[in-house]
C-alpha cells in the first residue's frame, strides 16, 4: 500500500481511538446527571435540565463511540456465512459492503450538516421548559458522522491491503 494510505489509516484510527476512549467516560457523566436528577427530586426541587442533558450526553456517547466500535470490529455482523470465509474472502466481502456504509453515512452527514447550519442560523432551541440551544449537540452529531465516514474509508483501505496480501 502507498505510504499516504498507511498514514491515513494510522491517523484516522488514532483519532477515533482517542475519541472513542473519551466517549466511554461519558457514561459516568450520564450517571452523574441522573444521580443529580434523583437527588433534586427527593429534595422536591427537580432540575429541569437533567433529562434533556442526559439524552444529549447519551447521543454523544453513542455516536462518538460508533467509529471506535467499527475500528475494533465490535459492530453487529451476520456471521452465518461470513465466519466460514477465509480472511481474503472476508476482506473482499467487506470491501464491497463498505460502499453501502459509506453511502449511508454520506447521506446522514449531509443531513446532519444541513441541520447544524440551520440550527446556527436560526438559534434553534428545544421547545421545552429548559429550552437549550440545539447547535452543540448537532455539532457533535455532525462530527461523529464525519469520523465514522473517515473510519469507513480506513476500513476500505485495510480491506484492499488484505486483498493484495499486505498488512497495515
Amino acid at each position: 500500500m502507498p505510504g499516504w494510505a498507511r498514514a491515513y489509516v494510522r491517523t484516522v484510527e488514532a483519532v477515533n481511538y482517542r475519541v472513542g476512549r473519551f466517549a466511554m467516560y461519558l457514561l459516568f457523566v450520564i450517571m452523574g446527571i441522573l444521580l443529580w436528577s434523583s437527588i433534586t427530586k427527593i429534595g422536591r426541587v427537580p432540575a429541569l435540565w437533567t433529562l434533556e442533558m442526559a439524552q444529549f450526553t447519551l447521543v454523544a456517547y453513542y455516536l462518538l463511540g460508533a467509529p471506535y466500535s467499527l475500528q475494533l470490529g465490535t459492530n453487529v455482523r451476520m456471521d452465518l456465512l461470513y465466519a466460514r470465509f477465509n480472511p481474503r474472502t472476508q476482506a473482499i466481502w467487506d470491501a464491497v459492503t463498505v460502499f453501502f456504509l459509506i453511502f449511508y453515512i454520506g447521506v446522514m452527514l449531509y443531513g446532519a450538516f444541513g441541520s447544524t447550519v440551520y440550527s446556527f442560523e436560526t438559534g434553534e432551541r428545544n421547545p421545552t421548559a429548559w429550552r437549550p440551544y440545539l447547535w452543540p449537540i448537532k455539532v457533535i452529531i455532525t462530527a461523529a458522522f464525519f469520523l465514522m465516514l473517515l473510519q469507513a474509508i480506513a476500513l476500505l483501505i485495510r480491506d484492499i491491503a488484505v486483498i493484495r496480501g499486505e498488512e497495515i
